[in-house]
């Protein structure tokens, strides 16, 4: 793992704002809570594959808004109290699936911000879709299960156990499930499987931090508008055997969402979350 600050600044190392861990910070959702989080003034560890998408990422939080919002405190060069995005901003290239990876992570992030209070349990990979379950290899599905179950939990454990010994203790985890932790689309055993398996690992990362005051949710996203999604728009197979054309939502109404779980205090959580295109077939899939 390569652990890259993208200005010089010192300032982020004793900012009273809190900190963040976004895995898969590169592209699509988690990109879009790294910079939610980012302007709202939190310092932001990005964690990714691809250390140039990070980069990018982080010159998008550097860059006013494109909505025409009023910037948050940190937009525009505007330092506020908790400096610019530069100097709350920390790229390292991670592979989640390597447990020396993860580490070196954790120990950089400590190292630069002091503290965590938040992870976004963020990376995954859909897998080979369109595959018959007789017919996927087993490289494929140990790849799914590497990142998707593998690396949330060392990331989990990592972000637990500096939330355990660090003063003062706690902090909060948020796992990205998907609609598919409820209900699979065809094909898509590797996936299924994995989300459904997140579920359990919240559950049990949530019972285990009560007495450290670590709270652990899980938002379960449907058809969110990114990369990975841009198949919905051009038809998607359904559960009885046809094509359709799927709505999709705004990536940022997700980020709004993980933002309101990450900034409740730490006696309230919401332990699971369903944030999908209103129109899309999931209630009655299949």
């Amino acid at each position: 793992m390569n652990a890259e600050r993208t200005a010089p600044s010192k300032t982020a190392a004793t900012t009273a704002a809190k900190t963040a861990v976004v895995t898969g910070a590169g592209s699509g959702i988690g990109r879009a809570v790294a910079l939610e989080l980012l302007r709202a003034g939190w310092s932001v560890a990005l964690a990714g594959r691809r250390e140039e998408t990070l980069r990018e990422t982080a010159a998008l939080a550097a860059a006013p808004p494109s909505d025409g919002a009023s910037p948050s405190p940190g937009d525009s060069g505007d330092p506020g109290p908790a400096g610019t995005p530069a100097d709350r901003t920390l790229c390292a290239r991670t592979d989640v699936a390597v447990p020396e990876d993860v580490a070196a992570l954790f120990a950089a992030t400590h190292d630069r911000f002091g503290r965590l209070d938040l992870l976004f349990n963020n990376a995954g990979t859909f897998g080979p879709g369109g595959v018959p379950v007789d017919e996927l290899p087993y490289d494929a599905w140990r790849h799914v299960v590497d990142t998707n179950l593998n690396g949330a939990f060392l990331c989990a454990q990592a972000a637990f156990r500096q939330m355990k010994e660090q003063d003062p203790q706690g902090g909060r985890i948020i796992n990205n499930g998907s609609i598919s932790a409820h209900v699979p689309r065809p094909l898509s055993v590797a996936y299924t499987a994995t989300k459904h398996a997140l579920s359990g690992l919240t559950k049990s990362l949530s019972l285990d931090g009560r007495p450290y005051r670590i709270a652990v949710g899980q938002i379960d996203i449907g058809n969110a508008a990114t990369d990975m999604t841009e198949r919905m728009r051009s038809g998607i197979l359904q559960a009885n055997g046809e094509l359709a054309v799927e709505p999709v939502m705004d990536v940022a109404d997700v980020a709004r969402t993980v933002r309101h779980m990450a900034e409740l205090p730490l006696e309230a959580n919401v332990q699971f979350a369903t944030v999908l295109a209103t129109a899309m077939p999931y209630v009655g899939r299949g």
